[in-house]
Order: structure tokens, then C-alpha cells, then sequence
């Protein structure tokens, strides 16, 4: 997900993005330990878009609205 995309999201739609994304993580960890996981590098992206999230939400709470 691109960062000027996650920008344009309100507070709302963020953090349910973000709850969504830790689910979907929660289950590919889960895939993996199993060995039933097709695609394991969704896990990375997994990590890195809710890093992004919490990042413009820090941003947003800072007052700094991120660039």
C-alpha cells in the first residue's frame, strides 16, 4: 500500500485498516508454522503496511500531517 494512499485515509479508516492487516498477519504466521503458506512474502508487506499506518497516524497525532 502506497503512503499517499494511507494520507488520503480519516482516523477511522486507518486504524480499521490496521486491525485488518494484523488479522491477515495473525493468519499467515499462522499458515506458516503449519507449512500451508503460498506466499511468503506477504508477511513482510504485511509488517511494513502497518508500520506505514502506525507511522502516518503518529504523524497526524504529532501535529506533522506526514510528507
Amino acid at each position: 500500500m502506497k503512503a499517499d494512499k494511507l494520507k488520503a485515509m480519516s482516523k477511522d479508516e486507518l486504524l480499521k485498516q490496521e486491525k485488518e492487516l494484523k488479522a491477515e498477519l495473525f493468519n499467515l504466521r499462522f499458515q506458516s508454522v503449519t507449512g500451508q503458506i503460498s506466499n511468503p512474502a506477504r508477511i513482510s508487506e504485511c509488517r511494513k503496511d502497518i508500520a506505514r499506518i502506525k507511522t502516518v497516524l503518529r504523524a497526524r497525532e504529532l501535529g506533522q500531517d506526514a510528507e
